[in-house]
């Protein structure tokens, strides 16, 4: 969808940007199945990769779901997709990966493209603003994936930092205190409503940035507009337009 320039309400008190990491500033599909093809063409092992990513991701909110209801203890983001892998190869008739090759796979969640806008627009975006992560991966995930995408990020905020995970206030509430601001001088940035509509519960402001191919070519994105995000942008670089970078 192509947006035309519009008005956008006063935001001269954000300060800062806090951004959604999977699916908003890197492509974990691609480079999920990709991990995955490389490390099954090493072992013989046959699957729909794609269809594989699609399954291990889809495991992500019931994962924190039973972290939430206190089913299991606060476990990390990579020690929860870990735990998944297994069902989800099981579920693929992909079982023949054997353990290193599966705990070498959980790795790709570090190994993941940034989308092609997204370090240039970075780079802009933090002329005028602090740009952070705000991700439900953990420190050490985030850090490793940073450094592979080359993402010029000035801080890095983490779910694991506040013991919840996104879409819990506690995990916005969080950020703009450690990045000590109040919530409404932090603009949170996604390609996911839900993520948007919980920041904007907790007093943050929201940029709503399409990511049409997130979930692949057959659809499932969350699209533009949205007309409850205080901007809405077609990609990074149409962000730092929009507001002014």
């Amino acid at each position: 969808m192509r947006l035309e320039p519009g008005p956008i309400g006063d935001l001269s008190d954000v300060r800062a940007l806090t951004f959604d990491i999977f699916g908003t500033t890197v492509d974990w599909r691609s480079g999920v199945s990709a991990e995955a093809k490389r490390l099954a063409a090493l072992t013989g092992v046959h699957a729909d990769w794609e269809r594989v990513a699609d399954a291990w991701r889809a495991t992500y909110v019931p994962s924190m779901d039973r972290v939430r209801r206190g089913e299991l203890p606060w476990t990390n983001f990579d020690r929860l997709h870990r735990m998944s892998l297994d069902q989800v190869l099981r579920d693929s008739d992909a079982e023949g990966l054997d353990v290193a090759a599966r705990d070498e796979l959980n790795l790709a969640w570090e190994r993941l493209p940034p989308w092609p806008d997204a370090g240039p627009g970075l780079a802009r975006l933090a002329r005028r603003f602090t740009v952070a992560t705000l991700s439900n991966g953990n420190r050490s995930q985030q850090s490793a994936l940073i450094r592979y995408a080359d993402l010029p990020f000035q801080r890095l905020l983490s779910a694991e930092d506040f013991g919840h995970y996104k879409p819990d206030p506690e995990v916005y509430l969080g950020a703009a205190s450690a990045l000590g601001l109040k919530a409404g001088e932090v603009m949170m940035v996604a390609a996911h409503k839900s993520d948007l509509r919980a920041a904007q519960a907790v007093g943050m402001r929201a940029a709503f940035v399409e990511r049409p191919l997130e979930k692949g070519p057959a659809g499932g994105a969350d699209l533009l507009p949205d007309p409850d995000a205080d901007v809405q942008a077609t990609d990074f670089l149409d962000l730092a337009d929009r507001l002014g970078c």
